[in-house]
């Protein structure tokens, strides 16, 4: 697998503006902050490392990680929580950090749901 940034643009948050990527990619469906069925955590921050952290293992099943990450989607209930949220999602990834976009959306009783794409390293997936 090899990812590099590309850039081009200034970043207003916490990604990259493009990522050039070749491998075997990992689409993972949008993750909520649930553990067990029940919705955990108060507030934005609290709510995406949760959700993160349910990335994290499944991608882990995949015999990926954070760091193969190139592409995210963020969907928040509230954009006021934008500063929030991108504080707990820059915490969670190395550089260079994944291409992301953030959407404003309705959420069903949850602050952030978030997808990715991740390209796997070479002795994972098929």
């Amino acid at each position: 697998m090899t990812k590099q940034a590309v850039h081009g643009s200034r970043p207003g948050g916490a990604y990259t503006p493009g990522i050039l990527a070749s491998g075997t990619f990992l689409f993972v469906s949008g993750q909520i902050p649930a553990r067990d069925g029940v919705i955990v955590g108060e507030t934005a921050g609290e709510q995406t490392l949760i959700a993160l952290q349910n990335m994290t293992a499944v991608l882990a099943e995949a015999g990926a990680s954070l760091a193969d990450v190139v592409r995210c989607g963020v969907y928040l209930d509230n954009m006021a929580d934008f500063a929030e949220m991108n504080e707990a999602y820059a915490s969670a990834f190395g550089d260079p950090l994944p291409a992301r976009t953030t959407i404003g959306a309705t959420l069903n009783g949850f602050k952030v749901e978030i997808d990715c794409i991740a390209v796997l390293p070479d002795s994972a997936g098929a």
